[in-house]
């Protein structure tokens, strides 16, 4: 018997869908919903899944953001063959992203243990999406929003790339909040903070995806759960990347942080009151 159901898999894909890219938290949010539903969130077939239906979400970014993506991979393609072409922003860009990547790829599988086992608890999840929020307010106080996409450079690339290992090992924390508090720092606006962090996702949440699959369908989930929740992580997270660029276009941060600092608290008497197991 599948670990999850078709339903459960349908409401974790809708959470899932909505949380991957706002800076709240996907995987805190999927661990809280999996606690309320009785689903063991240490389960190895469990953390696989919420891997695996990543990938409707980012399948989500892949199609919003095509034409950026192909102009990126093309200018890429044709500065690997000419060497006049390497002097593109977009080349160098297509670049910084694989050398980003790096890092949260070697942590990831070095660390797997850990953020599969003590990590994963919803003890940590409520800690770190208070700590996250405190990141996330102070970051845009301190940024001057002052710069564009153009204005990136390897260095930005690299420290918001690098700041996804938080998110990696502090579930909760969330990734999109940490790169995008990492970009306000570094002075980018609210709008290119959410656009680099939404690419330097792609290959990162894409190969945890795949790595994960293997694990997911051997383990208990089985293949109907699967597709459920990643096609339904799509619809809803192809919307909610709308929403997103909409919203910081026009306002701060303020709101996620409130939310998060609630969901946190509530977490914590939750799982104080036995409602939740950690």
């Amino acid at each position: 018997m599948s670990a999850i159901s078709v339903g459960q898999a349908a409401v974790l894909g809708v959470v899932e869908g909505v949380t991957e890219f706002l800076p709240v938290s996907s995987t805190g949010h999927l661990k809280i919903t999996e606690g309320l539903m009785n689903i063991p969130v240490d389960d190895q077939s469990v953390v696989g899944f919420s891997a695996v239906i990543q990938v409707g979400a980012i399948a989500a970014v892949l199609v919003y953001f095509f034409k950026d993506i192909k102009r990126i991979v093309s200018a890429w393609g044709r500065g690997l063959v000419n060497k006049n072409e390497r002097y593109h922003h977009d080349y160098k860009f297509a670049w910084w992203v694989i050398y980003a990547t790096i890092p949260i790829v070697l942590v990831g599988l070095a660390a797997k243990p850990l953020i599969d086992g003590a990590l994963g608890s919803l003890w940590v999840v409520g800690g770190s999406l208070i700590v996250g929020s405190g990141v996330m307010w102070a970051a845009d106080q301190m940024g001057r929003h002052k710069r564009g996409e153009d204005d990136t450079s390897f260095k930005d690339a690299m420290l918001v790339g690098c700041s996804q290992i938080l998110a990696l090992l502090f579930p909760g924390f969330s990734r999109s909040g940490a790169t995008m508090s990492t970009a306000l720092i570094l002075d980018l606006d609210r709008v290119a903070a959410t656009r680099l962090s939404f690419f330097l996702g792609i290959p990162a949440l894409t190969g945890a995806g795949i790595y994960e699959l293997k694990d997911a369908l051997g383990a208990g989930v089985g293949a109907a759960p699967l597709a459920v929740g990643t096609i339904v992580s799509f619809v809803v997270a192809y919307a909610s990347i709308a929403w997103l660029l909409k919203f910081v276009a026009k306002h701060s941060f303020n709101a996620f942080v409130i939310y998060r600092i609630v969901i946190g608290l509530a977490v914590f008497g939750l799982l104080a009151a036995g409602t939740i197991n950690a």
